[in-house]
């Protein structure tokens, strides 16, 4: 492929504006980094808050420096690899994890990379102000024709998945590196709040996959919690928060004992009662894993989970080895992510993409870029 020296981007010159097609200087990778042509770049219901209310909200976790270009989950294929490359190529097709660290701390070097005081978010945010580092180092998101990565952050896609349902891979991961702390497997039940949501839906996908034998499923629509179940009818069961209490509802299903893993993918604003009968439902011995970010402070009976052998997770993204995880658990075909529903826009209708999200089929709906 012949490269431009120039390429197009969407890029923010300030908080709570339009994004703004530019052109900038095509980057050239690092010695230990790849180029990769974006062919899709996943935009999520948060999108809109990152780009408007973020510095307001969390001051303490920083954004690109502005202006900046954005975008979280780009998946496209390899153009060129820095000279200390040798497992990927030219043309290799690709998701990117967006998270990136130093590389060099304690945590890095133990293989806990979200640890990491320097963690952020390639093209989207920061955890603390070392984000800032890691933004200089790796400054383009995926709302661009091309991006520079880590070869460690890169996932190998199979032929059978598509850029689009790549692009999803971050939201999917964040369930799936849940189930694993999890320790969700065969002989389990578990509990979604929130399964029929963009991050819930990951458990309805990939639970079974694990050899997870049944997951119980919460959230507000009738409709769309139908729809779930309907992808594994004898494994998942439903079940509206508008019509009784989380807790009984787990126990019916666990014959009183509680559910082995409980987890919470109700966002800001969900109900507080929600996630406390989440917990509720827990077995003695039981995992709870938050990735939905409720928020306020919570009572929590410390004394109750400490004489029932239970722990809680706060969980935040996946790790390279889980994506590689979920893409080869695809190619295995083991999983059936053509249940996504696509809605593609090209990067001149990006911020018309924004602000259509709120119309979305719940979790089904997959709202990607076109760069």
């Amino acid at each position: 492929m012949v490269l431009s020296e120039t390429m197009t981007v969407a890029r923010l010159h300030k908080v709570g504006g339009e994004l703004k097609l530019e052109k900038l200087p095509t980057p050239k990778p690092g010695d230990t980094d790849v180029l990769i042509r974006v062919r899709a770049c996943g935009i999520v219901p948060n999108l809109g808050n990152i780009l408007a209310n973020w510095p307001t909200w969390f001051p303490h976790m920083p954004q690109p420096p502005l202006p900046a270009v954005f975008g979280l989950d780009p998946a496209g294929e390899i153009v060129a690899v820095g000279r200390q490359v040798h497992a990927l190529k030219a043309g290799d097709r690709v998701y990117v994890n967006p998270g990136r660290s130093c590389g060099t701390c304690r945590h890095c070097r133990r293989g806990d990379a979200i640890s990491c005081k320097h963690y952020a978010f390639q093209g989207y945010f920061g955890f603390s102000e070392h984000a800032l580092q890691t933004f200089a180092d790796y400054p383009t998101g995926g709302l661009s024709e091309y991006t520079v990565a880590p070869a460690s952050a890169i996932v190998t896609i199979p032929d059978s998945m598509s850029y689009e349902q790549a692009a999803r891979l971050g939201y999917l991961g964040t369930c799936y590196s849940a189930l694993k702390k999890a320790n969700a497997g065969p002989g389990d039940t578990i509990l979604v709040n929130g399964i029929s949501g963009t991050l819930g839906i990951s458990a309805a996908i990939f639970a079974p996959a694990m050899g997870v034998r049944k997951i119980l499923g919460t959230g507000r629509d009738r409709k769309l919690l139908e729809e779930v179940k309907a992808l594994a009818p004898s494994r998942i069961e439903v079940f509206s928060i508008d019509e009784g209490s989380v807790t009984e509802f787990a126990l019916k299903h666990t014959d009183g004992e509680g559910v082995d893993a409980f987890i919470d993918c109700m966002g800001p604003g969900a109900r507080h009662e929600t996630f406390l009968q989440g917990l509720a439902s827990l077995r003695r011995g039981g995992i709870a894993v938050d990735i939905g970010a409720v928020t306020g402070s919570i009572p929590i009976d410390v004394h109750w989970l400490m004489d029932h052998n239970q722990r809680l997770y706060g969980s935040v993204w996946f790790t390279t080895q889980e994506g590689q995880e979920m893409a080869d658990l695809a190619a295995a075909g083991m999983v059936d992510l053509t249940i996504l529903e696509t809605h593609g826009r090209q990067l001149s209708e990006v911020n018309e993409a924004i602000s259509g999200i709120a119309a979305r089929h719940g979790g089904f709906s997959n709202f990607v870029i076109y760069p």
